[in-house]
């Protein structure tokens, strides 16, 4: 019997075989189980595991590097890259814009996530952004500039789960890279009004409050639209 026909796991059809073995490689980095930054297995062990051959496997991993899921690196192996092909498809899409762009663009994001927050939030929503608000504020004691965007992005992440609108949470999630790459050098001039800016929006979507929770949205990007 062939790789090809191996009934290792569940056997394959060979009609769309590539298009099969890539949506099981695809299911294997989207339950985390290929960990985005860790190598996948081997060439070897893909054909054993999945009972298919080495030229499928060869393909099927082709097309997740093409659609931005994986990275071959020459001597080392194929590294995952993203758990999401949005993700891929959004930085190409969005790369060479202008540093107002960017900026224009998360306005419009947060705002809208600020005010849904505010009406669909829950109690342990509103724990968790008074935490990563103190957190974040913490940060600026460092002159750690990754830090610091980690623990802003964390926030506002947080605000958008808050919206409990899966859609939205997943594109914001797909855009979390190109913002942190195009913004990590963002700086207010005044630091002490944007703590309390954000401080402001988070007990603003406490209250429930949803054009206050997007006015201070505006607060926070308005020094940087100048």
């Amino acid at each position: 019997m062939s790789c090809e026909e191996s009934d290792t796991q569940q056997p394959m059809r060979r009609v769309g075989l590539i298009d099969q073995a890539a949506e099981r490689f695809r299911e294997e980095v989207a339950s985390g189980r290929w960990p985005v930054g860790e190598r996948i297995p081997t060439e070897a062990a893909l054909v054993s595991e999945f009972g298919i051959g080495r030229n499928t496997v060869r393909e099927a991993v082709q097309s997740l590097v093409h659609a931005g899921l994986l990275r071959r690196e020459q001597g080392r192996g194929t590294f995952v890259i993203s758990d999401s092909e949005l993700t891929g498809t959004l930085e190409r899409q969005l790369a060479g814009g202008t540093r107002r762009h960017y900026l224009e663009l998360r306005l419009a994001l947060d705002s809208s996530a600020a005010s849904l927050a505010a009406s669909n939030r829950s109690d342990a929503d509103v724990e968790l952004l008074r935490e990563l608000r103190d957190r974040r504020e913490a940060s600026w004691s460092t002159n750690d500039l990754d830090q610091r965007a980690s623990a802003d992005l964390a926030l506002h992440r947080a605000i958008v789960a808050a919206t409990h609108n899966p859609l939205y949470v997943k594109l914001y999630s797909s855009m979390l890279d190109v913002f942190a790459a195009h913004m990590r050098d963002e700086k207010s001039e005044d630091e002490d009004a944007a703590h309390r800016y954000h401080h402001e929006l988070v007990e603003a979507i406490a209250d429930g409050d949803a054009d206050r929770a997007a006015m201070k949205v505006a607060s926070i990007f308005k020094p940087f639209m100048r």
